[in-house]
């Protein structure tokens, strides 16, 4: 028996990274999954290593896009039970806001929070519809602290992320859809790791501060997201859920 057994998940940046783990972890615990990605080839990819799944190639900035998503998801599967918002981007011209262009800003903004409020808004009455369901709407341990490194743009659009998933947890609460946000730290993921190639100084200047020496796997976070999709999570609503080595909690590391 799964721990997901008979629901019905939708992931957005399901083609690689964090959100293809949690697909392949879903649908291994019992879920059906649409798997949504901007990327068909790699979106393909990962539902054919999927137990049950399909992909759906969306943009999450556009609202009729994340329109179809849904309705696809909805008419194949006959109902949506857990909204996994984890799409994403960085990009490398997302730096301190002396140097980020506003063009770069509204890109990452576009995908990063408006993307998570389209999801939410056009995702939301499908659970309603079902009487109740969880939302997790991916955020970052940078919505909660600073850095000198700024990339000013994910920031603050993981820092919007934080403050709508507190406000829809608390509007639906009694209406049985849960909404919390999952907070990871510093992931091996494509999308981070690029960032390092040509600089391993800057890596190691991160690695530092992390408690446990090392990044996540992005598997250990997609188990913190099973935990947030599945009932055992049936009493935490608003939280913001940390999977970050320990390093919003730290001060001075191990040596």
């Amino acid at each position: 028996m799964g721990r997901l057994d008979g629901k019905v998940v939708v992931i957005t940046g399901a083609g690689g990274g964090i959100g293809r783990e949690a697909a392949v972890l879903f649908s291994e615990e019992g879920a059906s999954v649409c798997v949504a990605d901007v990327s068909a080839e790699q979106g393909e990819q990962t539902a054919a290593d999927c137990r049950e799944a399909f992909f759906q190639e969306v943009d999450v900035s556009d609202s009729a896009s994340v329109e179809a998503m849904y309705a696809a998801t909805a008419e194949r599967y006959g109902r949506i039970d857990v909204l996994y918002n984890n799409a994403g981007i960085m990009p490398a011209d997302d730096a301190s806001v002396l140097d980020t262009a506003p063009e770069a800003w509204e890109r990452v903004l576009d995908v990063n929070a408006k993307g998570v409020f389209l999801c939410c808004k056009h995702g939301i009455p499908h659970l309603l519809e079902r009487g109740g369901g969880s939302v997790i709407n991916v955020a970052s341990f940078v919505a909660l602290v600073g850095a000198a490194t700024s990339q000013v743009a994910y920031t603050a659009s993981k820092g919007a992320v934080l403050s709508l998933t507190r406000e829809l947890a608390v509007e639906f609460a009694r209406r049985g859809v849960r909404v919390n946000a999952l907070c990871p730290g510093p992931v091996e993921t494509p999308m981070l790791m690029r960032l390092f190639e040509d600089d391993p100084a800057a890596y190691d200047r991160r690695r530092v501060h992390l408690p446990m020496g090392r990044l996540a796997k992005p598997r250990e976070v997609a188990l913190g997201a099973l935990f947030l999709a599945s009932d055992e999570s049936s009493y935490v609503t608003g939280a913001t859920f940390l999977v970050d080595g320990g390093l919003t909690a730290a001060y001075v590391t191990p040596e």
